[in-house]
């Protein structure tokens, strides 16, 4: 699944709008490395996000086969670190 379909999904991010304008920006990071949009996460990858008061890093769990999932089944996609 693309980064930015995957931040979206798993509502770390509102909308993939969002998510594409901070891939662009080069404020997320896949396992130290600038992603663009259609960069293909994997489970176990280390996801940084750079905000301006501080990074936030994000291990993917699993990758969701539908558009978007409850917030209450977050936990199972996604841990912060």
């Amino acid at each position: 699944m693309r980064v930015d379909k995957w931040l979206s999904a798993v509502n770390v991010v509102k909308r993939r709008t969002i998510a594409t304008d901070m891939l662009k920006s080069g404020v997320v990071l896949v396992n130290g490395i600038k992603a663009k949009a259609s960069k293909d996460v994997k489970i176990g990858d280390k996801i940084t996000i750079e905000y301006l008061k501080g990074a936030k890093e994000y291990e993917v769990l699993d990758i969701p086969t539908t558009k978007t999932i409850p917030k209450s089944k977050k936990e199972e996609y996604v841990r912060e670190l």
